[in-house]
């Protein structure tokens, strides 16, 4: 593989890394949003903390997503050799 090729990879996987986090921060910002959303109109506390876990959660699922399509790659690359 000529450093050129070498150079192009390790960009692409710094960019997919640096996605990854900011779909994280992204999504817990906005259960957070949410939560104080709800909170405001409604004026029930708990579903501040609701917003919270919801965004956790779907920061953890974007980490889920991103670990499966890497193991798929990975499988993807051994069956080539």
């Amino acid at each position: 593989m000529s450093k050129r090729k070498k150079i192009i990879q390790k960009s692409i996987e710094a960019a997919n890394g640096l996605s990854l986090g900011i779909s994280i921060i992204v999504a817990i910002i906005l259960g957070i949003a949410l939560g104080y959303f709800l909170k405001k109109i409604t004026g029930i506390t708990f579903l501040f903390w609701i917003g919270i876990f919801w965004g956790i959660a779907a920061a953890i699922l974007n980490v889920y997503k991103a670990y499966k399509a890497q193991v798929k790659s990975y499988e993807e690359f051994q069956n080539k050799k």
